[in-house]
């Protein structure tokens, strides 16, 4: 008997969805055990598939940017150890011509033969595309993958490093190539562009948000300017341990604090009962240009110093911006933060929120402004760095008392922070 084995679409996170993005293998094509097969992408990640085993690839039951389930069969193994006769074998290798042409049309160029051994040839379609995206030769970065492969996750390490190419990236242009005269717009002409993945997600949760939860804003000011002060003498001993130190760090730290002190701001709204999470799951929305936003998660934020979270958020945004997150890392979330202010919005409201969760903070710029203080019991104009927070809560689990009472302990963390030592949390 023919020895075939199913390859099956890998299991996700509840209520996500994964399209077909392409296949890295034709019909008739060779596959190696843990060679990437097919890319997914889900509503928040781009998945590679392994081939299970090795052997010839006889069937593709999925075409491009069809919709799978989990451990739905997408294609079908013939394995090499298996007894097959020679007709046999072009007869199951040979795929029909729609077949044929559904693959071939997806197929992405190999990897130019000057790579440094026959496992650089391996590159998968998402490495390649995160080499040209970052003009990097994958000779310059040591692979991890079976038998030397470069794989995402080494693109985006080599990335977050710092470290680029001058070589000439994969499948790049020459330089004079690339530059050209911007085309002119055509004003009787429009372009249909085709939605991704986590556009429709995001499309389809932002409406769900609004239309299930009655939204309610609350609006604070912030002064920072002992936050910045505090940035501005450790961020450079950050810098020698690797890491950068962000203002939004400062944020989930004293999120994190609130969120302990005021649990109902925690937690799921279910129609019998609050479910109060003990592990404090905060997401960061990350925008990924035209592509959407995606939410990765910096779990139990509640054991963690000012280094530690500033160390995983780098890594965590450094990865969603190169396309590399591991499902894991965008699940669990317990409450979010919204940092509109880094591309200069000073206040959004209502920022819709990112259900289940009851609660949303909102951030927005920090900027310069003459205010008026209190000290020594004498009141003075000074100019201070100050910034609006939004709280913007499910109404149906939380009222404006703990609304206001969790952003009232949220600035006073950020105006009272202390200047010589990471703040603990309670």
């Amino acid at each position: 008997m023919n020895a075939v084995e199913d390859v099956l679409a890998p299991p996700n996170e509840e209520g996500t969805r994964a399209t077909i993005l392409r296949w890295c293998k034709a019909v008739g094509d060779r596959v190696a055990k843990d060679e990437p097969l097919v890319e997914l992408e889900t509503d928040k990640v781009t998945v590679e598939v392994p081939a299970p085993a090795s052997g010839t690839l006889i069937e593709v039951l999925k075409p491009v940017n069809a919709e799978v389930s989990p451990d739905e069969v997408l294609a079908r193994l013939r394995l090499t150890d298996a007894r097959i006769t020679a007709s046999t074998a072009a007869r199951d290798t040979v795929p029909p011509a729609d077949a044929r042409e559904a693959v071939k049309s997806n197929e992405e160029a190999p990897p130019p033969a000057a790579a440094a051994s026959g496992a650089r040839e391996l590159l998968s379609p998402a490495v390649r595309r995160l080499l040209r995206e970052h003009s990097i030769a994958p000779e310059n970065i040591k692979g991890t993958g079976r038998g030397g492969r470069v794989t995402a996750e080494d693109v985006a390490r080599h990335v977050s490093n710092g470290r680029t190419s001058g070589a000439q990236p994969v499948g790049a242009q020459p330089a004079d190539a690339r530059i050209q005269s911007p085309p002119v717009a055509d004003a009787a002409t429009s372009t249909r562009v085709p939605h991704t993945a986590i556009r429709r997600r995001v499309a389809e949760h932002m409406v769900r948000s609004l239309a299930d939860a009655p939204h309610v804003t609350t609006l604070f000011e912030a002064d920072l300017t002992r936050v910045l002060q505090a940035r501005a003498l450790h961020a450079p001993t950050f810098e020698s341990r690797g890491t950068r130190l962000t203002l939004t760090a400062y944020f989930i730290a004293a999120c994190a604090r609130a969120l302990q002190a005021i649990p109902e701001v925690n937690a799921t709204f279910h129609q019998d009962a609050m479910e109060l999470h003990g592990d404090v799951n905060i997401g960061v929305g990350t925008a990924l240009g035209n592509k959407g936003l995606i939410v990765p998660v910096i779990h139990r934020a509640q054991t963690l110093n000012l280094f530690e979270i500033a160390e995983r958020l780098n890594r965590l945004v450094d990865a969603a911006r190169a396309g590399t997150l591991a499902p894991q890392e965008v699940r669990g979330g317990t409450f979010t933060i919204s940092n509109h202010g880094v591309g200069g919005s000073l206040l959004a409201a209502p920022i819709v929120i990112n259900q289940p969760q009851v609660a949303i903070l909102g951030v927005g710029k920090v900027e310069r402004r003459i205010r008026v203080i209190e000290a020594g019991g004498s009141e003075s104009i000074a100019v201070r760095s100050m910034c609006y927070l939004t709280l913007t809560i499910d109404h149906r689990a939380l009222d404006a008392f703990q609304a206001n009472a969790f952003l009232k302990l949220v600035v006073e963390t950020l105006e009272q922070w202390p200047q010589t030592a990471e703040p603990k949390h309670d």
